[in-house]
């Protein structure tokens, strides 16, 4: 049945570079969601119960300002992609829904310090740790169970002094066995999962020190060998969708190397409905693209890549 499934697919693609022909890449299965598993094809092929589990466990708080819209925006369009993808990937926008996810856009800003800057990782390099720990520690949150920031520019910022010791921090607190977990005064019953973030690709300016593609080196490495989930937005927006790497690009698939915009062009030869969707600005709100972006599929990658985390942290092990 996979068989002809597949070949069903082939055929009717065998005229476009699309997302689900027959694919040649194979994906890098593990704790780093990187352009290998931002990938419809892998996430048709995580069974339901993964998802349905996920959507209806997990409660998500997500922190960012406009390049994080990839991962909002993508998983808001995403439900209206396909049949069955209402009730398989439903998602609610601060507004929790039984059988729906509970996805808490621009969460923790307002928890900041007093003085602080917590907009995304990128105003105050520190400021997300107290922020968290206000927000993770209000009673009216006390279901969260999942959580990301997102960089805006990581270009130039202490990733190794600042973010990841951070975050390790924050982990030693909340996350499982944490010393803020538990019945006492002050602790709080649910355990967090915390999801790492890369930064986006810089046009032309993706290389040396400090740059996003050396920043996310040390996250991903971080990661793998700490057993952390992480959205690897570097990754991702530097590679097509025959996974050919463009060292120039940005984060909207414009690359001089490659002679024009890969994502653009991928788009054009597709079809809306078939091989990508439009992205939302809210749950069945307007239609648009991620931010700084003039094409949907940036985020979709990434709402693929979101959607993966949220089902292996639900239990799926491939």
């Amino acid at each position: 049945m996979k068989l002809r499934s597949y070949l069903g697919v082939f055929l009717i693609l065998s005229s476009c570079s699309c997302e689900n022909e027959v694919d040649p890449i194979k994906p890098n299965h593990g704790y780093i969601a990187d352009h290998t598993l931002a990938r419809e094809s892998v996430l048709r092929d995580i069974p339901e119960r993964f998802i349905e589990k996920a959507r209806t466990t997990l409660h998500v708080a997500y922190q960012h300002t406009s390049h994080g819209t990839h991962v909002s925006y993508g998983m808001f369009g995403l439900q209206e992609y396909k049949a069955g993808d209402e009730i398989l990937f439903g998602i609610t926008n601060n507004n929790p829904i039984e059988n729906k996810l509970d996805f808490r856009d621009l969460a923790m800003a307002s928890y900041a310090a007093d003085g602080d800057d917590a907009a995304d990782l990128s105003r105050n390099e520190t400021a997300f740790i107290q922020a968290t720990r206000n927000y993770l520690d209000d009673p009216g949150n006390a279901d969260i169970n999942v959580l990301m920031w997102s960089w805006c520019n990581i270009a130039g910022h202490d990733v190794a002094g600042n973010y990841l010791p951070g975050m390790q921090t924050l982990i030693s607190e909340y996350g499982k066995g944490g010393s803020k977990i538990g019945t006492g005064e002050g602790q709080r019953e649910n355990p967090v999962t915390f999801i790492f973030m890369t930064g986006h690709a810089n046009p032309n300016s993706n290389t040396g020190d400090g740059n996003p593609k050396e920043q996310a080196e040390l996250i991903t490495s971080f990661c793998l060998e700490n057993n952390q989930y992480c959205l690897d937005y570097y990754s991702i927006d530097t590679h097509d969708m025959n996974g050919n790497y463009w060292e120039d690009t940005g984060d909207n698939g414009n690359s001089s190397a490659y002679g024009g915009n890969f994502l653009e062009d991928w788009q054009n030869n597709g079809s809306l409905g078939e091989h990508y969707f439009e992205n939302k600005h809210a749950p069945y709100g307007s239609v648009t693209f991620g931010e700084h972006n003039s094409q949907h599929i940036t985020a979709n990658r990434k709402a693929y890549a979101m959607w993966y985390i949220l089902a292996c942290i639900a239990g799926y092990n491939p």
